[in-house]
């Protein structure tokens, strides 16, 4: 019998939300008023969130913390340690209906001042936080995240003073230039960052996994001679966000793997990654808008 999620549709959302990125980003780093409900320099925060939203969540602590504004820690919202001296919760969500997101800002309402990033801006999320961020038009209809994890980092990095003009225009161009066959066709991909891109590594690995049910790994790039080099070979890809610590492209040549890179701001070399993960679903017959055994939120039952 065949799998209705796994029948050959294209998958349209995905595809035009995808594509849609460069323009919400613009929107996104133009939120000054918004800008300024970030916590501010000097202030100890956390910031949390549940899959794609925590890899997110990754790159602005490592942002916040290498611009000197304060320490800044990334949580899975189940495994959060929050309990601590923190200024401020940032609590990152597309839906505002995950159930460990609820439950922690919950938890922690008026222990600590709540800011709250969101998509969905209907959801009970926003009655919970003390501040919060609308992002309703990165909000998607795929299951498959796409542009509402990369615009609230494109927000989350203009919050810290970074002119976003360049990321923008390389990720208008990774939505137009063609993919190599190579990439596509690929056995297996790992995926690497260092500081800020490993959060970017972990997210590429993800969506890999949800769109087309890939073989992926991510990983720090320097952890990756340190035993994951072990599967690089002919037919798979090293892919890494972002400058390649010295040496490790010829590391990975003498395996016989691809190593792959870009000059395009890292985050919009994950709109390449994105899409990549598109095309292996269209050409395995899979609709990415809605992967075996997902939904968009994940609303645990009591």
């Amino acid at each position: 019998m065949t799998d209705p999620q796994q029948t050959a549709l294209t998958p349209e959302h995905m595809a035009i939300e995808l594509a849609s990125q460069p323009e919400v980003w613009a929107r996104a780093a133009a939120l000054t008023a918004e800008q300024s409900l970030m916590p501010a320099a000097g202030q100890k925060v956390a910031i949390v969130g549940c899959g794609t939203s925590w890899f997110m969540g990754q790159a602005y602590a490592e942002l916040r913390e290498r611009s000197g504004q304060g320490v800044t820690d990334a949580y899975a919202a189940s495994e959060a340690f929050v309990d601590r001296d923190y200024d401020a919760i940032i609590a990152l969500t597309r839906s505002g209906t995950t159930s460990e997101v609820l439950e922690l800002v919950r938890a922690q309402r008026g222990s600590k001042r709540i800011i709250g990033i969101v998509g969905d801006v209907n959801s009970p999320f926003v009655d919970d936080v003390d501040d919060l961020v609308k992002l309703p038009f990165a909000d998607e209809q795929s299951v498959v995240q796409t542009r509402f994890a990369t615009t609230a980092l494109t927000f989350l990095r203009a919050s810290l003073g970074e002119n976003l003009d360049t990321a923008i225009a390389d990720a208008q161009a990774a939505v137009d230039a063609p993919l190599d066959e190579e990439l596509l066709t690929a056995e297996q991909y790992t995926f690497l960052g260092r500081g800020w891109t490993v959060g970017l590594a972990h997210e590429a690995g993800l969506k890999m996994r949800e769109a087309s049910q890939s073989w992926t790994e991510s990983y720090p790039a320097m952890e990756y001679r340190h035993g994951p080099i072990a599967i690089a070979a002919p037919g798979r890809v090293t892919w890494m966000f972002g400058e390649a610590p010295v040496g490790l492209a010829a590391d990975v040549a003498r395996t016989g793997a691809r190593f792959e890179t870009s000059s395009f701001d890292p985050l919009a070399d994950l709109v390449r990654a994105q899409r990549v993960s598109l095309e292996r679903a269209r050409a395995k017959g899979l609709n990415a808008d809605a992967p075996r055994n997902l939904t968009r939120s994940v609303i645990l039952s009591e």
